[in-house]
């Protein structure tokens, strides 16, 4: 009797035994299988979460088929306190084990609500915006100026979500005044700026910030990406060009970037500064004119006049040979490349065409008829 108790015991001990296995062996193949997320979802963890509440919120939005295998699995690779709040894009089918590594492995926020300052040439603003999950696109929720007194209520509470990222971009030709005046405002880094970076040295690009960096750090990095990219153009230079150096390649840069907002025409816009250098002829580029007024502290917000054409600084190229003595913005890596591989080309007069776009011309007789045609475009929107 007891040896054949003994024997129907063993037998529901290997039985058990196996369905144990079988029942391990199935949830692992469930936690590592994809998943059952049709679309992208953007997930939420809050500070002072946990597997748990991040598993139901995961049910509930149809991420993963089992709460609880997700929470074991989570437990079995030791990764349950390692859980970091921020906002996760999850991905169309994405198994459970490839969820739990995102929101364990911790880094910026995938998704969720970024606030945008973009530092322009005529205007500084704020954008707050949402990444939409579905089409993996930013939704604009809201664009201000950040000086202006009363800031939208969806700016103050987006700001209290911890997990909101920042991100300051420079256009190109912002020149290194704006670009402080632009830091000061934005109240969400940290310290004083001693002194405005040299002009053109302030890479235009975008970058991401945390709350309570130092402004100082912010202008350094960009000091250091526009010097790689300064160093990258200059050794990528055409052979026989009339500049010198990196600094008189940077000055050019600028002066590109000033004249157009084309990004075709760059080369051609090049080729005739790079034509008037060789010649010795005067660059006489509006631009420059108008940087010896401001010293690029604001927009000048008018036209040249007769007298400030004529007028001596030492940036107006229209009474000075050859370069100014400092770039008159801060230039793009497209108006780097193009002062160093301009195209070949005749041209060395342009002027505006109407369309946005220059009419360029190898002759004066040329440039004269394409400066009529653009008096007649002048008068014709003055009329209107």
């Amino acid at each position: 009797m007891w040896r054949s108790l003994a024997s129907n015991m063993l037998t529901f001990l290997v039985v058990g035994l196996f369905l144990l296995v079988g029942v391990v062996i199935w949830g692992q193949s469930q936690y590592t299988a994809q998943g059952p997320l049709e679309d992208a979802i953007c997930l939420r963890v809050e500070r002072g979460s946990n597997m748990g509440a991040v598993s139901r919120e995961l049910e509930a939005q149809g991420a993963v088929r089992d709460g609880l295998i997700f929470r074991l699995g989570a437990d079995y690779t030791e990764k349950s306190q390692q859980l970091k709040a921020g906002s996760f894009l999850i991905q169309p089918g994405a198994s459970m084990e490839e969820i739990v590594d995102q929101v364990t492995r911790g880094g910026a926020s995938t998704c969720g609500t970024e606030i945008v300052y973009r530092v322009g040439v005529t205007q500084t603003e704020a954008r707050v915006r949402e990444l939409n999950p579905s089409t993996n696109e930013f939704v604009e929720l809201v664009a201000f100026d950040p000086t202006a007194e009363d800031a939208p209520d969806v700016f103050a509470e987006k700001r209290a979500q911890p997990d909101t990222r920042y991100r300051i971009a420079l256009a190109e030709g912002v020149t290194s005044w704006q670009v402080v005046e632009a830091l000061k405002a934005m109240d969400m880094l940290t310290g004083e700026v001693a002194e405005v970076p040299p002009e053109g040295m302030l890479a235009p690009d975008s970058y991401e910030v945390v709350p309570g960096v130092a402004r100082e750090t912010v202008l350094a990095r960009m000091q250091e990406v526009q010097q790689l990219r300064i160093n990258a153009a200059w050794e990528s230079r055409q052979d026989g060009l009339p500049l010198d150096s990196p600094e008189e390649m940077l000055i050019l840069a600028s002066i590109i970037e000033k004249e157009t907002g084309v990004p075709e025409e760059r080369g051609q816009v090049a080729s005739v500064f790079v034509n008037r250098l060789r010649q010795g002829m005067r660059l006489q580029t509006d631009p420059t004119v108008i940087y010896g007024i401001t010293r690029g502290q604001g927009v000048l917000g008018r036209g040249l006049r007769q007298s400030e054409l004529r007028g001596r600084t030492a940036w107006n190229t229209y009474v000075i040979d050859g370069l100014p003595p400092t770039p008159i913005a801060n230039p793009g890596v497209a108006s780097l490349q193009a002062a160093v591989a301009p195209e070949n080309t005749d041209f060395v007069f342009f002027v505006a065409d109407g369309s946005g776009g220059h009419a360029f011309a190898r002759t004066l007789e040329e440039h004269n008829q394409n400066v009529a045609k653009w008096r007649e475009i002048e008068a014709e929107r003055a009329n209107n």
